[in-house]
């Protein structure tokens, strides 16, 4: 049973994050079909009519509650909107955006999970912004050098974000604490790297990942992180 938050004070932007909060929860839960504003309210511990002020409907709701999980995503993964047009692909660290990716969806499975369902059912997958980053820079990536000949970017981003955000699943299910998932997430991105290295990329274009690659998976330190 979800438990239900504690009342608020009149904050309009804390009661809508909290109102999102409980959505997402739920989502990640029930789905888009069993979910209600008054479910909603209910566990965000607000009233109804508050709810309704800030989602006039259910599907404005869930809407709000995608993109701004997606919001999150982007922020975790990418770093901050604003600049990431100033990036060239060229010059992005492959081996840390994977690391952010899989401890993300490590630590956030139903963000992750509320994220996916939506993108899956959504009409137009290129108006999500992580989405549209993720392929994007991918398909920048497929025009370069480094790359390997015949990429295709929207099915390498379905596979490795699916691969992402299943993973958790398994890890949470058979892993005994969080010093281990932490484990499970740096094998998920170890091995992530090792297929791109031999896949989409060219080995001789990324020597740095060559070598993580080559020393196979690194030592957890006390604190459950991989060491460098």
């Amino acid at each position: 049973m979800v438990e239900r938050a504690k009342r608020r004070p009149r904050d309009p932007e804390a009661t809508r994050e909290v109102i999102l909060e409980a959505a997402r929860t739920l989502l990640a839960k029930d789905g888009p079909e069993g979910i209600s504003l008054s479910e909603v309210a209910h566990l965000a511990g607000v009233n109804r009519g508050t709810a309704y002020q800030h989602f006039e409907t259910r599907e404005k709701l869930i809407k709000a509650t995608a993109d701004w999980v997606s919001d999150k995503l982007f922020l975790a993964v990418f770093g901050d909107p604003a600049t990431v047009g100033e990036r060239r692909v060229e010059e992005v660290d492959v081996a840390e955006l994977t690391d952010r990716l899989s401890d993300f969806a490590m630590d956030n499975p139903e963000l992750c999970r509320v994220w996916l369902m939506q993108l899956l059912a959504s009409p137009d997958p290129g108006a999500d912004p992580f989405w549209r980053e993720y392929c994007g820079s991918l398909e920048r990536f497929a025009a370069t050098e480094m790359a390997a000949p015949d990429v295709d970017a929207e099915v390498l981003a379905v596979i490795n974000l699916a691969g992402a955000f299943l993973w958790p699943v398994w890890a949470r299910a058979h892993a005994e604490g969080a010093p281990q998932r932490v484990q499970l997430a740096r094998r998920f991105a170890d091995e992530c790297l090792r297929l791109s290295l031999y896949g989409s990329m060219r080995p001789e274009a990324f020597p740095d990942v060559a070598e993580r690659v080559a020393k196979g998976p690194r030592p957890m330190s006390r604190r459950g992180r991989a060491d460098s």
